[in-house]
This record gives C-alpha cells, structure tokens and sequence, in this order.
C-alpha cells in the first residue's frame, strides 16, 4: 500500500484525485488550501470567522462514491445577488458552514461530510486557522487576499502570511508518512503555495523521504503565472523553499485555434525548455473540449501510476 499525499485547492487539484482514486492500493491525502476568501466562501468566512471551504468541498466531491444527486446538490448554488441572503452560496458550502457550527470544528465538519458522502481518502485543510493570504508584487505593492491577489497586473514576487499560521498536525502527519508527494494541479501561487509556505509544512516538506512531483499547469494563468515556461513555475516554488524533485508536463499538441482563443485573454503553453534542473517527465495528460484546454484525469492517472 503507497500513501500519496496531494497538495493544492480550488479545481485543479479535484483534477488530480479525481484521477488517482482509482490507481489500485493507494492512501491519499489531500492537504487543501484554506486561503479563498472570494466569492460564497469570502463571505461564510467573514460572517463565522471560519476557514476556507470551497476548495476542501471541491475535494471531498472529487473523491466522493455517493449518488450523483448529492453531487449535484453540494454544488447547487442560490440565484440572485451576492449580498442577498443566501444569494451566491453554494449549498456544500452552507452544510459545511453548519456543521462546523454544530461540531464545533472545521475538521470535524469534514469528517461528517466525508463520512456522508463516502469519501476514499482523508481531506485535511493545511490549517485550522482563518488565514488571509497577501502577495508583494514586483514594484513592491502588498495586495491583501487570495481573491484579489491574481487582479493585478504587476509580477508576483512572493505570498505569504502576515499572521503566525500553524500547520494541521495531520498534514504534518501525511507528508512524513508518503511514499510521494504530489503539488497541483492548479494556481501555483493561490492553489498551492499558500499550503506550501506554512512553516510545518515546509519543514515537513523538507524531511520527508517522499518523492516530491509537481504537476504542470498546461496554461498560464493571466496575470498570475503571465508568460511563465516551466522553470519560472519550478522557480517560484523554489524561491518559496518548496522542494521539488520532478516535474511532469503534458507532451499533448494543442490545437493552434485553442492556443489562438487563449493568447486573446493573455494566456500561453506551458513549455519545457529542458533547463529546470530536474526531472522532466512528458506524457500526454490533456484533453480538449468546446475551445478548452483541460488535464483528464484518466491520463494523469496513467502518469503517476508510473512513478508507484
């Protein structure tokens, strides 16, 4: 039995698990990000002084053997106006939100939910704090929250957290315990570096015998990752003193009408140019659907079972 540990937030990582649940005796644990402070979330988050749980009902859902109506219901989201009530709320994250309140904590919560909607794997948020995620940008501008971090224009520097946030013990746990360890998919610097930046977890990072691979995005991300290759991404993580030893990035052509629809909103291929210092592994992972370019999650499968 290998235990693979999965860190990041928000659909990318839903991606990967999605995928690798059903790679045959695996444990997995994914370390989610509870930095979000946008949208349903930002708003639960102000009103209960509670952390992050968009991303962590992303991936309970990913990992989920229930019905596919309760699927569709944690997701169903109210209509109307975002200041209206329950307007903009999605109903995973109200249920969350409640149980919280009725369990008298978030990790708590999780564990009912997971336990309601047979979850294969164990979810763990990388804090138990209510975190506020800020970014120094190029010309030395701070810019405070996750949401409005990939707004501007200006280059990413660095994030980090102005307050002391400790990491969740079971985190900390999971990364000593794995057999590998894998970042992403998803925003490099609002989906996984801000797991990755918490001290505990850095350190754990650091003294783990786990392989440590991190998954390419196929795009960049306008603003945040613009005009990034690959070893600006490997560059950040390193500047951030995330280890790496791997890298996988798809191998796929995209279609020249894609590339075209993304350059138009500031978007481009995440390419190799064989100098990041590490292992490199190229295999196709994408699919391609209405002008879209996505990971499938059967082919990043087929990739990581390669490395177990």
């Amino acid at each position: 039995m290998k235990d693979v540990v999965a860190i990041g937030g928000g659909h990318g990582l839903s991606t990967i698990l999605s995928g690798i649940r059903d790679i045959d005796d695996i444990r997995i644990s994914a370390i989610v990000t509870v930095a979000d402070d946008g949208g349903s979330t930002g708003r639960l988050r102000k009103r209960y002084t509670i952390p992050a749980m968009g991303d962590v009902r992303n991936v309970i859902l990913s990992l989920s053997d229930s019905e596919p109506l309760l699927h569709e219901l944690m997701n169903y989201r109210f209509e109307g106006e975002d200041n209206m009530d329950i307007a903009g709320h999605s109903l995973g994250n109200l249920i969350l939100t409640a149980l919280t309140n009725m369990a008298g904590s978030f990790d708590e919560a999780i564990r009912i939910t997971s336990a309601m909607l047979q979850v294969k794997g164990n979810i763990i948020p990388s804090t138990l704090q209510n975190v506020t995620l800020f970014a120094m940008m190029d010309d030395d501008t701070i810019v405070k929250g996750e949401a409005s971090i990939p707004s501007f224009i200006h280059h990413i520097d660095r994030v980090f957290y102005q307050q002391d946030v400790e990491a969740n013990v079971e985190a900390i746990e999971a990364i000593h315990g794995a057999d590998l360890i894998i970042y992403g998919i998803g925003s490099l610097y609002t989906s996984i570096l801000p797991n990755t930046i918490i001290p505990g977890i850095n350190r754990a990072l650091h003294e783990t015998n786990a392989k440590r691979i991190y998954v390419a995005n196929c795009m960049t991300q306008s603003n945040e990752t613009y005009n990034y290759d690959l070893k600006d991404h490997i560059d950040a993580l390193r500047k951030h003193d995330t280890p790496v030893d791997m890298a996988i990035i798809h191998s796929d052509i995209i279609p020249e009408d894609i590339l075209e629809r993304y350059h138009k909103q500031n978007s481009i291929e995440v390419i190799d140019h064989g100098n990041c210092g590490i292992e490199v592994l190229q295999r196709p992972l994408l699919k391609f659907d209405q002008n879209l370019v996505r990971h499938d999650p059967k082919m990043v499968k087929m990739a990581i079972e390669e490395l177990l």
